[in-house]
């Protein structure tokens, strides 16, 4: 198995760059990000690229956090703002050689924000060239009224777009404390799943307690021959070195 470092909740006392270092000291195989755009993107290539490690994405923006805006896409009368997002994502993601981009759709529901999401989504993948548009269902205990919430409603978003670019960002975490049933929701979705993310359930800290026996879930991903390392997006508990006892162990599953 291998396994990327989200430095959107690791490291996050480091700057960007450093933070990709320390993830390439600590044994990861690749990182993830949430919004890096207040570093320039060429400090950022630089320290990937001394590191040798691949960057696997990073978000479109939240929108006005002073109003609790936690995305753009799916909410009517934002369209401008959130197609705005999703330039400035791309942009800076092929500056990086960012694999993927994740839309966040924002909080909002019904028909018309259903439909604006579409629009919103085809609009990315289009613009998106050779990289991955991402969605990812959060959970309702962390994101109320979060316009995407279940696995389901992704498929369904997935097919109606029917772009071969726009995959499911399947976060263990979310879909646990969501869904749960994690071993046959991946393999009934691994087609349309573009990267998979992890934390222990329900305190989203390292995987190495709580409700979810990631062990037999990595054994399982492994089974299913998943070829791209799985995103560590946790918050650790302690300093991060004393967290990662997991991450030796579980690199060996395979």
């Amino acid at each position: 198995m291998r396994f990327s470092a989200n430095l959107g909740f690791l490291w996050t006392d480091l700057t960007l760059p450093d933070a990709i270092h320390a993830a390439q000291a600590a044994g990861f195989d690749a990182v993830e990000c949430h919004w890096p755009y207040d570093v320039p993107a060429p400090e950022v290539k630089a320290a990937l690229d001394a590191a040798g490690l691949p960057m696997l994405g990073l978000n479109t923006r939240r929108g006005h956090l002073d109003k609790g805006e936690n995305g753009l896409a799916a909410l009517p009368e934002r369209e401008k703002d959130a197609r705005n997002a999703i330039n400035e994502a791309l942009k800076y993601a092929e500056a990086i050689d960012a694999a993927a981009v994740h839309v966040m759709a924002g909080f909002a529901s019904g028909a018309k924000a259903h439909d604006t999401f579409i629009k919103n989504l085809r609009y990315a993948c289009d613009a998106a060239g050779g990289r991955t548009i991402l969605i990812e269902p959060l959970n309702r205990h962390d994101a109320p009224g979060y316009f995407l919430e279940t696995t389901k409603q992704a498929y369904d978003i997935i097919k109606e777009v029917r772009a071969p670019n726009l995959k499911l960002m399947f976060d263990c975490y979310h879909v646990a404390r969501t869904e749960g049933d994690l071993i046959t929701r991946i393999a009934d979705l691994h087609t349309i799943i573009g990267h998979i993310q992890f934390a222990s359930v329900p305190d989203r800290a390292a995987p190495d307690h709580g409700e979810v026996n990631y062990e037999y879930v990595f054994q399982k991903i492994a089974d299913m021959k998943w070829p791209h390392p799985l995103g560590a997006e946790y918050r650790p508990t302690a300093s991060i070195e004393a967290d990662l006892e997991w991450l030796e162990r579980f690199k060996s599953i395979g």
